[in-house]
C-alpha cells in the first residue's frame, strides 16, 4: 500500500462477489498517492551491422523454421561499447513517441522504477550483448526495471523494454534474462505493437483508459496493470515470431540459447507456485498476457539446437548474474509497507494492526486486503486529512453506499479518536471504521455475508490491534532482499530452506528461486539464492 495525499472522496462501491476470494474494487475510494522517481534505467544500443547474411526471421514461417547460423559462432558476451542515447536517435521515430507516451503510465502502474547501480549495470550489460546482433541496427532500447514483486517483463513501440525485479529474482542467470529481453526485442523488432496497434485502434482505447484514470484515482494503476492498454497482448503467431527471433539473437550473442525454455519452465513453476493460493492476483505476471505450453517450450528448445548440443554451447552468465542480484529487494517495497505473518507494518507512516488468525493479507498498491473464512473480507486505506474534519461528518458523508447513520457512534482506538458505523449493501454487511492519527484518517471496512455472526468479532480485532508503532519498531523494519550464499559443509536444501524469510512455504519457494528440481541435491561451495533481510 503506497502513502498517498489525495484528498478527494468519492462513493465506495459495494460489489463484493461471492467467490473464492474478495475482488471488490471500491473503485472510488481514494488512497495515497506516491511519486515516482524521475529518472530511469536506460540502455541504448548502438548501431551495429548483421554479421550474417540471414533473411530476417521476421519474415520467415514461425513452425519449423531454423537458423542457418554455423553451430561454431560463439562470440563473447559483453556490453555495448558504444551506447548512445534513444531520444537522441530516435527523436524523430513516431513509434518512439507512442512508447515515450506511454512510458510515465507503465511506470506508475507497477510501482515506479526500481534504483540500484549494480542491478542497471547488470540488465545494462545484457542488454548490451543483445543489441549487438539485433535484427535492426539503428533500433535503439531503453530499458527500465519496474519495482514490482511481479514476475513480467513486455515492450511497447520504439524500443521501450521493461523488466520488473520480481522477475530478476527469479532468473538463476544471465541468459534467462537475456531469454525475456531478446524475446521482448523481438517483439519491438516485428513491430508486434504497431500491428497491434492498428488492429485495435490503441489510440481510441488508450484515449478510455486515460479517462478512467483521471475520473477514478484509485482504479488507475490497476486498471493500467491489467492490461486495458494491451501491453503484452500478442497474438499466438507474434509470440512464436518472438521466440524465434529471441532465441536466435541468445546464440548470436554468445549466450546459452536454452535458456529460454528454461526459464519457460521456471516461469510455469512459478505459476504453479501461485495457483496453490486461490487469492493469489496474477494478473500482472507475464504468464497472464505471454501464454506457456508444452508446445512452446519444445519449439524454442528446438531452435536453440541449431547452435549446438544442450549444456555444451553458450555462456549462462551465473556468476556475475547474481553478483548483480545479491541484495535485490524481494517482495513489499518500504514504501508499501510490509506482512510478516498476520501482521501489517507501515514504518513510513507508523502504523500496524493484526487480522484474525486464518486470515490472508494481500498488500495492494491501492489498499490492503485482507480474506479470511466463510467470505469474510477486510480492506485498509486511508486519505489526507488537512481540514481537521469531524470522523462523524465524514463517515456520512456519502462515500458509503447503505451507511446506516442510527449506528455511527464515537470510539477511541489505542488513543486515536475514531468513529464506526454499519451499512449494508446487496449481500453483504459492512462494519466501517475510521480512525484520525495526525493529518491522516485511516479506514478499515469489513464485510461478511448477511446475516454472518463473525463480523463484529473481526472488526474488533482490527480495531484492538490497531496503533501507532514506536519509533524503535519503525526503524527495525527492514525489506525482504535476494541474499547469494555460498553453500557450505553439512548443508543441504533443508537447512538452507530454513533460513528463508517472508514465507511459510520456505522449502517450496527455495526450491522455486533456485530452479531446483524434486530430488536435486546442492554440494559445498555452490552458490544459491535465499530470501532475508
Amino acid at each position: 500500500m503506497n502513502p498517498k495525499k489525495d484528498n478527494r472522496i468519492g462513493k465506495v462501491a459495494s460489489r463484493f462477489k461471492r467467490t473464492m476470494t474478495w475482488r471488490a474494487r471500491l473503485d472510488s475510494m481514494t488512497t495515497w498517492k506516491v511519486t515516482a522517481p524521475s529518472s530511469d534505467v536506460f540502455f541504448a544500443a548502438c548501431r551495429w551491422v548483421r554479421r550474417t547474411s540471414l533473411v530476417s526471421i521476421a519474415s520467415v514461417a514461425l513452425y519449423g523454421c531454423q537458423s542457418a547460423l554455423e553451430q561454431s559462432y560463439q562470440p563473447s558476451v559483453g556490453p555495448s561499447s558504444n551506447p548512445q542515447i534513444v531520444d537522441e536517435v530516435q527523436k524523430n521515430d513516431p513509434r518512439a513517441a507512442m512508447g515515450a507516451r506511454e512510458h510515465p503510465r507503465i511506470v506508475a502502474s507497477y510501482g515506479g522504477e526500481y534504483k540500484d547501480a549494480k542491478t542497471e549495470r547488470l540488465v545494462a550489460r545484457i542488454a548490451g550483448a543483445l543489441t549487438a546482433v539485433s535484427e535492426n541496427p539503428s533500433q535503439s532500447y531503453r530499458i527500465t526495471i519496474l519495482n514490482s514483486p511481479a514476475i513480467n517483463a513486455f515492450a511497447l513501440p520504439g524500443g521501450y523494454l521493461y523488466v520488473t525485479r520480481g522477475l530478476l529474482a527469479l532468473a538463476n542467470d544471465a541468459s534467462e534474462v537475456a531469454a525475456v529481453l531478446s524475446h521482448e526485442m523481438g517483439h519491438v523488432t516485428a513491430n508486434h505493437g504497431i500491428e497491434r496497434q492498428k488492429r485495435e485502434e490503441a489510440e481510441v482505447i488508450a484515449s478510455r483508459v486515460v479517462a478512467e484514470v483521471l475520473s477514478s484515482d484509485i482504479a488507475g494503476k490497476q486498471a493500467l496493470a491489467r492490461g486495458k492498454l494491451r501491453l503484452a497482448a500478442f497474438s499466438r503467431q507474434q509470440e512464436l515470431q518472438a521466440d524465434v527471433i529471441g532465441v536466435r539473437m541468445l546464440g548470436e550473442a554468445g549466450y546459452d540459447p536454452y535458456a529460454a525454455g528454461r526459464f519457460l519452465d521456471s516461469m510455469a513453476g512459478y505459476s504453479r507456485f501461485m495457483s496453490v493460493d486461490p487469492d493469489a492476483d496474477q494478473s500482472l505476471d507475464f504468464l497472464s498476457s505471454h501464454p506457456n505450453s508444452a508446445q512452446r517450450i519444445e519449439l524454442a528448445r528446438d531452435h536453440a539446437r541449431a547452435f549446438g548440443q544442450e549444456g555444451k554451447v553458450g555462456d549462462t552468465g551465473r556468476d556475475y548474474y547474481l553478483d548483480g542480484i545479491d541484495g535485490l529487494l524481494y517482495g513489499d517495497s518500504p514504501e508499501e509497507g510490509y506482512v510478516r505473518g498476520q501482521t501489517f507494518l507501515h514504518g513510513g507512516l507508523g502504523i500496524r494492526f493484526d487480522v484474525p488468525p486464518d486470515f490472508k493479507i494481500d498488500n495492494k498498491v491501492e489498499a490492503v486486503m485482507a480474506t479470511g473464512p466463510d467470505d469474510v473480507a477486510i480492506r485498509f486505506d486511508g486519505v489526507a486529512d488537512n481540514q481537521n474534519q469531524s470522523l462523524t461528518n465524514y463517515i456520512s458523508s456519502g462515500w458509503v453506499t447503505g451507511l446506516d447513520p442510527s449506528t455511527i457512534r464515537q470510539i477511541t482506538v489505542n488513543g486515536m479518536e475514531a468513529v464506526t458505523a454499519r451499512a449494508s449493501a446487496d449481500r453483504w454487511d459492512f462494519d466501517v471504521t475510521v480512525v484520525r492519527n495526525n493529518a491522516q484518517i485511516f479506514r478499515f471496512l469489513t464485510a461478511v455475508p448477511k446475516g454472518s455472526q463473525t463480523l463484529q468479532q473481526t472488526a474488533d480485532v482490527l480495531r484492538a490491534s490497531f496503533r501507532r508503532m514506536t519509533p524503535e519498531e519503525a526503524a527495525s523494519l527492514k525489506p525482504l532482499r535476494v541474499r547469494v550464499v555460498t553453500v557450505r559443509a553439512g548443508e543441504n536444501i533443508t537447512t538452507l530452506a530454513a533460513r528463508m524469510m517472508g514465507t511459510d512455504r520456505k522449502l517450496d519457494l527455495f526450491k522455486l528461486i533456485n530452479a531446483l528440481p524434486t530430488g536435486a541435491s546442492v554440494s559445498p561451495g555452490e552458490r544459491v539464492k535465499i530470501i532475508a533481510e
